[in-house]
């Protein structure tokens, strides 16, 4: 697991990189703000109810929620799964608010 910044996040989709953004907090954390990624609940994630992000394994996949916490969680959980480039971002969507509000 890598980390990245919320200001590389930023810089990439400013540059109009196709990112592979997994919002990994529940429904009504993403109705109240979001960065665009796929929502796909922590407790998903930990009952391998991955279907949606399968075809992803070998290409980079960012994973966020609210402070970063339960995406780290997530991020461990996909290597077992055997994902080979997944990323935490720092701070989460605190982070990202405190930089570029919401």
């Amino acid at each position: 697991m890598t980390f990245v910044t919320p200001e590389q996040i930023k810089v990439r989709l400013q540059n109009g990189e196709n990112l592979n953004l997994v919002d990994v907090r529940e429904p009504h954390e993403n109705a109240e703000f979001n960065i665009g990624g796929l929502l796909l609940p922590l407790g998903k994630i930990q009952t391998m109810q991955i279907e949606d992000i399968e075809d992803l394994k070998d290409q980079e996949v960012i994973c966020y929620c609210r402070s970063g916490q339960r995406s780290m969680n997530a991020c461990m959980i996909l290597e077992t799964f055997g994902f080979t480039n997944v990323s935490n971002l720092t701070g989460g969507m605190l982070g990202w608010k405190e930089l570029y509000g919401g």
